[in-house]
């Protein structure tokens, strides 16, 4: 697995977001997955993640997975989560997601999936996601960060499509 470079202000993978989950996500050039710890700031009901930020993670995973195997930064147009056993505060998940489908570059189908370490799903995700189009990728590029290898592998790529 090969780390991917992060933005300066996503919600998600932000460094420089200061209320931001700053998770750093890493793929084999087709499954993306990374690790996230929720703290208990990320609760719903007490001791258990809320199920929005579940959700934010899956969604976050899905448009990786899309932008490694389309070269192609994507927005959610349809999302669909299963919630299968609550998420622990201060308990390790991981989450992973992968391409599944290409419909001509118009409309991507990912499936996104959130466990334990020990295996046992917390919930699983279906998205749909489509291109962004006239996407200022100069702009995008300036707000990541990374290794100059992570820049120069992963995000020409993606500004050259």
């Amino acid at each position: 697995m090969e780390a991917l470079p992060h933005s300066k202000s996503c919600f998600v993978c932000g460094s420089r977001n200061p209320v931001g989950l700053n998770l750093r996500f890493e793929t084999d050039g087709k499954l993306v997955r990374c690790k996230f710890t929720p703290r208990p700031e990320h609760n719903g009901f007490l001791n258990v993640t809320h199920g929005g930020i579940l959700a934010t993670i899956l969604d976050e995973v899905m448009v990786w997975a899309c932008a490694i195997c389309t070269g192609k930064f994507s927005y959610s147009a349809e999302m669909s989560v299963r919630y299968l056993a609550p998420a622990r505060t201060n308990e390790e998940m991981h989450a992973s997601a992968e391409l599944i489908e290409n419909k001509r570059n118009k409309l991507f189908v990912v499936r996104g999936e959130l466990k334990r370490s020990d295996g046992t799903f917390l919930a699983t995700s279906t998205g749909k996601y489509m291109p962004i189009r006239d996407l200022d990728y100069k702009m995008l590029i300036a707000d990541f960060e990374g290794t100059p290898e992570q820049l120069e592998r992963f995000l020409p790529k993606i500004a050259s499509r």
